[in-house]
């Protein structure tokens, strides 16, 4: 028997109409319709929604039914492939700001009496605000489940080499090889820390957020 049979059978032996589970679930009577008639297929939150109301396993709602399997597994794989894409969307929107604050210095257009203007502009302002805006949305976005906490290593390191990059690193503008101790000169460890405690402010905020619309929808 196939899924729509089952989800009929369910509605008819609990005395529902379709009007009635279409509003339970939060969807048209049209859509009801066309699961109960194999026309479509429902999505795995509905799937689990209809479990509860008609009180049937999952493993009994889709017993054998491999067309049904095949699309929730298809389903599955499309939501994961969305989730990396917002990821690269996230970490892309801060890599294209951060690169915008190094071309300026390696092109040169960021030299003589702009120079210090830009470099507290983009060190203390555009860099520190897009930490906090992107970590924002990557703690909003449920998709990075626990390495959403990793990431303020990665904004440190952003802030830290803007650092080296804006305060007149000639060598890093020209590629130049350096020694370590030329390089450790440089190397101020507060910026990392600001760096990875704004992107974590900015987090948790964003996860306080989630957490917070998702217990409103839950009740």
């Amino acid at each position: 028997m196939e899924i729509g049979s089952r989800l009929k059978n369910a509605r008819s032996e609990h005395g529902l109409t379709q009007e009635q589970v279409a509003e339970e679930l939060g969807v048209s009577r049209q859509s009801i319709s066309n699961w109960e008639n194999n026309r479509s297929y429902p999505d795995i939150v509905s799937v689990i929604k209809l479990s509860d109301l008609y009180s049937i396993s999952l493993d009994e709602l889709l017993k054998e039914d491999k067309k049904m399997i095949e699309h929730l597994d298809d389903a599955t794989n499309e939501v994961k492939s969305r989730k990396w894409f917002s990821k690269l969307i996230e970490v892309g929107s801060f890599l294209v700001i951060w690169a915008v604050t190094a071309i300026a210095f390696r092109t040169g257009a960021a030299e003589g009496s702009n120079a210090m203007g830009y470099s507290i502009l983009a060190l203390y302002i555009v860099m520190p605000v897009s930490t906090l805006v992107i970590s924002f949305f990557i703690g909003a976005d449920r998709g990075w489940n626990r390495l959403r906490w990793l990431m303020p290593l990665f904004f440190g390191m952003a802030l830290i080499t803007t650092q080296m990059e804006t305060f007149g690193i000639k060598w890093l503008s020209t590629l130049e090889i350096v020694t370590v101790s030329d390089f450790f000169s440089t190397f101020e460890p507060l910026y990392f820390i600001i760096g990875a405690a704004v992107s974590a402010i900015g987090i948790g905020i964003g996860t306080a957020v989630r957490l917070n619309k998702f217990k409103k929808r839950t009740g």
